[in-house]
């Protein structure tokens, strides 16, 4: 995982060149990820626990399916790929592009690109990336994240305010 080579972009989200995540991480330089809310037929949230080892935000609630853009590959794809790899689904049918957030502290310096989809499981989880996984009521989240509630990563809560102030969830 360490190992694996990401985009580093400008401020524009324009391409520089390929580094390893771990330098990328090390040296909070810009780059991409995806984040992907999969919705239930009773418009609940499936989240994820983040495994404890993971070396960033180990152990929180985060989006239902995440992952870096890798070198070379298109945001869509990667979207495509995290669910695959995540949650052991395909919800190309279903995946619909929402926003974009700049890269900012807030996000790990990522310009993520969020998605959302449906889908009602059940999920094969990726053992060594997620501990667990849980549908939440949106009225649930959405108090949580008024709250800081420190058990949510950060990512998820700032992406979470610009959807609910988006959609009026």
């Amino acid at each position: 995982m360490n190992h694996e080579l990401i985009a580093v972009v400008d401020e524009n989200d324009q391409f520089i060149e390929n580094q390893p995540r771990k330098k990328v991480h090390q040296l909070g330089l810009r780059h991409r990820a995806v984040h992907i809310l999969v919705f239930n037929d009773k418009q609940q949230l499936f989240l994820q626990k983040r495994s404890l080892s993971k070396d960033i935000n180990a152990g929180l609630w985060d989006t239902s399916a995440a992952g870096h853009v890798d070198a070379g590959e298109t945001y869509a794809a990667c979207a495509h790929r995290e669910t695959i790899e995540e949650l052991g689904v395909c919800v190309d049918s279903t995946l619909t592009f929402l926003f974009k957030l700049p890269a900012i502290p807030e996000t790990g310096m990522e310009f993520v690109q969020v998605y959302r989809s449906t889908h009602n499981g059940p999920f094969t989880l990726e053992a060594e990336e997620i501990d667990g996984g849980q549908w939440f009521n949106i009225k649930d989240i959405s108090r949580r994240v008024a709250d800081n509630d420190q058990t949510l990563t950060d990512t998820f809560k700032t992406l979470w305010l610009k959807f609910e102030a988006q959609n009026h969830a």
